[in-house]
């Protein structure tokens, strides 16, 4: 059992869904991104993702971009990221922290090193865009014998044919991205996801949390009503590039949350 079961078992125990943020680690500088992501929990952030910032950072769209942008001007690093989060676990033992981001810069620092940095780090599970299925062996088989887990992405043309490669090795919860396309490139449709959830969920006992395209209070509770949670990164980062101060981030934070548990 990990932090990211554990706290969907709690969440489930309550009929709660999960709230699910994406924040880019060193964004705007370190000092700023640490207080952020110390204050998510407070906010009703059930589950971080902590965005590793990378030079071409494929999935994502501008407001992430961007973000990548301006942690790396400011010298953030894997190694960096990994103190941001160690520095979080001093004060926080049980909030879950998801490391996102691609491979490249873990291939470069070694997985065995990389794992038992991210272990003593506080990082209980990894979302590597660019790492499909097929190899598995690189990262994910090790990261789940490190007691990570290891979650992978749908997306609305993981057909049925897909689906179950997808699903294999896959632990802590499934993320399902609501939109063809980039992050914040386009708003979720509930008429859309609903049905998506429905089928993924027949085929897996994990959670199914939806992301990408969600970026109100309003699309939060409808997204959670479908599914097990809400995703949100787009709409946080921007108001991050927007240089609106911590307080004001975290007030957004919450009313997303207070929306998500609506649902």
């Amino acid at each position: 059992m990990t932090r990211i079961d554990d706290k969907f078992a709690a969440l489930n125990a309550k009929g709660q869904k999960a709230f699910v943020t994406y924040v880019m680690a060193g964004d705007p500088n370190y000092e700023t991104s640490l207080e952020i992501v110390k204050g998510l929990p407070a906010a009703g952030v059930d589950i971080i993702e902590l965005g590793l910032p990378f030079t071409d950072p494929m999935a994502d769209g501008g407001a992430i971009q961007l973000a990548a942008q301006r942690a790396l001007g400011v010298g953030m690093t894997l190694e960096k990221t990994l103190q941001l989060a160690a520095d979080f676990r001093k004060t926080d033992e049980t909030t879950p922290i998801v490391l996102m981001g691609y491979y490249n810069p873990i291939y470069s620092r070694g997985v065995p090193k990389f794992l038992e940095e991210a272990k003593a780090a506080g990082i209980d599970g990894l979302i590597v865009v660019d790492l499909p299925p097929e190899e598995d062996s690189e990262l994910c088989i090790p990261a789940n014998k490190a007691g990570m887990n290891f979650i992978r992405l749908a997306t609305p043309t993981t057909d049925d044919k897909r689906l179950p490669k997808v699903l294999q090795n896959t632990s802590g919860f499934l993320y399902y991205v609501s939109v063809n396309g980039t992050t914040g490139a386009a708003e979720a449709n509930t008429d859309d996801v609903g049905p998506e959830v429905a089928r993924i969920k027949s085929q897996t006992d994990i959670p199914v949390i939806v992301g990408f395209g969600i970026n109100t209070p309003e699309k939060a509770e409808a997204v959670a009503k479908v599914s097990d949670g809400s995703v949100v990164g787009s709409a946080i980062v921007a108001k991050i590039g927007d240089g609106e101060s911590v307080d004001d981030v975290l007030a957004f934070v919450k009313t997303l949350a207070d929306g998500c548990h609506l649902g």
